[in-house]
């Protein structure tokens, strides 16, 4: 019997030691979390563009310091870059948020217009009066468009004779770091006259390099002399370029003629009439 007795008491404490651990498990399993911290987050911090294209950033703030905080928004971007904030439409340099809450948040940085290709680093905070929440960007600029429309000699001005054309000589040249593909070239003459290109589209012109094209300009016959302007445009989907090129138009020497015997023709038609019945 007093063995017996001995297994059931130690079945009896085996039972009580399971019993207990069984239900302190779940209760630490239950224990609440502590507070999430504030956080300022940026969905892809690496993007790549042009130098013309602005680099847009996909950010988060969480305000986690269990009060109302007033966040101010500040970018250190290198010189000549500009950096914006945006939320809800508007763009802002600082935001009021309450405890828990948290606010989608764009970030707009625009290259210098001279910038070198290569990765920039970007970093950006939002600052309280007692705690700074920053992230780094990174900017890859991967090269910039850029396109000059001129004259070999740098002469944007000429005459021509009404009724008559005339060709000019234009210059396409790539002032950028990358190709430039599709260019067209068109124009805004004066009303009645007309342009036309050889070549009227430049297929692909590297950087760094230029391409002459003929433009030929057609003035209508009668037109009055005087200077007339007519802006020839160069572009593509991403730069374009223009010239301004001033022609002074002169009157046709055939013409001059013309007038002149007009007007003595007129002379003698007077003469003629005093004499005959002058004496009247």
């Amino acid at each position: 019997m007093s063995v017996l007795f001995n297994d059931l008491r130690v079945y009896a404490i085996a039972f009580c030691c399971f019993s207990f651990f069984a239900f302190m498990a779940p209760a630490h399993a239950q224990r609440p979390a502590g507070k999430a911290k504030s956080a300022f987050t940026v969905r892809l911090i690496n993007i790549a563009s042009t130098a013309k294209e602005p680099f847009r950033y996909n950010g988060s703030l969480y305000n986690g310091s269990g009060h109302t905080q007033i966040y101010e928004l500040v970018a250190a971007a290198p010189e000549g870059w500009t950096a914006l904030f945006r939320t809800e439409g508007s763009q802002i340099a600082g935001l009021r948020m309450d405890s828990g809450r948290t606010q989608d948040i764009s970030i707009e940085i625009a290259a210098a217009p001279a910038v070198k290709p290569g990765k920039y680093t970007i970093p950006v905070a939002a600052v309280t009066a007692g705690d700074t929440l920053h992230v780094d960007l990174e900017a890859v600029v991967t090269g910039s468009y850029g396109v000059e429309l001129t004259t070999p000699s740098g002469r944007l001005s000429d005459d021509i004779t009404e009724g008559r054309n005339k060709q000019i000589q234009l210059t396409v040249r790539n002032t950028g770091t990358l190709p430039l593909e599709g260019l067209e070239l068109s124009a805004q003459a004066p009303t009645m006259w007309s342009a036309t290109f050889e070549p009227a589209k430049i297929d692909r012109l590297e950087p760094g390099k230029e391409q002459n094209v003929t433009a030929r300009l057609q003035v209508p016959d009668k037109t009055i002399a005087g200077d007339y302007v007519t802006n020839f445009t160069v572009k593509n989907n991403n730069v374009n370029s223009n010239a301004t090129f001033r022609m002074t138009v002169k009157t046709s020497p055939l013409a001059g003629w013309i007038g002149i015997a007009v007007i003595l023709l007129s002379l003698g038609i007077v003469y003629y009439l005093i004499r005959k019945y002058g004496r009247r």
